[in-house]
């Protein structure tokens, strides 16, 4: 066993603090890495707090993890001692499911294995995630981070990324589609870098005028008021598709009416009951679509590493010492972040 530090909520009120613990010994299959930077995403506050249930304490969470190898094991062969390597939401799956093998493991017919809260399928610990100096992970759910990627700014790439790339790779976003992404954080900025990416005319939805001058800095060709009724008729039956990174129950009525005959809307921020309902005429007399999607599998997680790295996209991020994490978490919950805090592991040293 290894010993490691980081830091871990203890129930579901406690704050984020310094926590001791083990890492397991290499496997034949493992990669061992010391963790240099780590995204925070609001997927760490649902689960420290246990929004969605379930959550073991201690949880240390992270699954936006660039780091550098420090050992393998005698099987593996894709990685080196010093390689900057990425550890994204998953950790394992069955690996030979009709999922898994079409690399698509976060659809995992028997579950995946989350980068924190989920469940070893071998010892059956529970995993602890990237607020921490180092990690152990299967050799199949390590990613190759390019070196033309700055390590810290290719962090998120590993959630916020993958999760907003792979629903319009999958739908087919190209040149001469109009996609409107709703939403401007952390996830609906990676969206219009990558929408732009392949070629699309792009709009951004927000309810905030202040939020324009913005929009069209990360590379928006427009910015649609969603509270302006004005707006909103004027982009009535103009979009191909709308990604929608809102994390919170919405009305998606107004919306589906933006979208054209077989428009698509794709939901990757919401994970509640849909509210107020859908009313289905805004499907029917279309033939319009409502899709969700999560995150993406191994393959292609590496394949938005390395267009990332292709077309100079990075996160917008704010550094972050880990002995500030709580205050970083209260402010994510009130949006005061552009657009990603990562944490700089080395920070970790200097104590609590």
């Amino acid at each position: 066993m290894a010993q490691a530090k980081g830091y871990a909520a203890q129930s579901t009120t406690s704050p984020l603090a310094p926590f001791n613990f083990e890492r397991r010994e290499l496997r034949a299959d493992d990669v061992a890495i010391d963790i240099d930077y780590c995204g925070v995403c609001h997927s760490d506050i649902h689960t420290a707090e246990n929004d969605w249930g379930g959550s073991v304490y201690p949880v240390v969470p992270g699954h936006e993890i660039v780091g550098h190898v420090t050992a393998v094991g005698d099987k593996v062969t894709r990685f080196k001692v010093g390689d900057i390597v990425g550890v994204g939401c998953l950790v394992d799956s069955c690996k030979d499911c009709q999922a898994c093998n079409a690399g698509l493991e976060q659809y995992c017919l028997n579950g995946f294995v989350g980068t924190y809260n989920g469940k070893d399928k071998i010892d059956g610990t529970i995993t602890f995630g990237g607020y921490s100096d180092k990690i152990v992970v299967n050799e199949r759910f390590v990613l190759s981070v390019p070196k033309a990627l700055d390590p810290a700014a290719a962090a998120p790439i590993l959630c916020a990324g993958i999760t907003t790339y792979s629903p319009l790779k999958h739908f087919g976003v190209k040149a001469g589609h109009k996609v409107g992404v709703l939403g401007m954080g952390g996830l609906g900025h990676m969206g219009v870098k990558f929408a732009k990416a392949m070629g699309a005319e792009v709009t951004i939805f927000t309810r905030s005028e202040s939020k324009v001058a913005e929009a069209h800095k990360q590379g928006a060709d427009h910015v649609v008021i969603s509270t302006d009724p004005a707006q909103m008729a004027a982009a009535a039956g103009q979009f191909d598709f709308l990604l929608d990174t809102i994390p919170v129950q919405h009305d998606l009525n107004p919306y589906l009416a933006c979208l054209k005959y077989d428009g698509v809307h794709i939901l990757v921020g919401l994970i509640e009951p849909m509210e107020p309902p859908v009313h289905a005429a805004n499907l029917v007399l279309k033939r319009r679509i409502i899709a969700g999607s999560l995150i993406g599998g191994l393959p292609e997680t590496q394949e938005v590493l390395d267009f990332c790295a292709e077309h100079g996209i990075s996160c917008d991020v704010e550094m972050l010492d880990i002995q500030n994490i709580n205050q970083a978490y209260e402010r994510m919950k009130k949006g005061d972040v552009k657009y990603r805090f990562v944490i700089d592991m080395a920070s970790l040293k200097k104590g609590a």
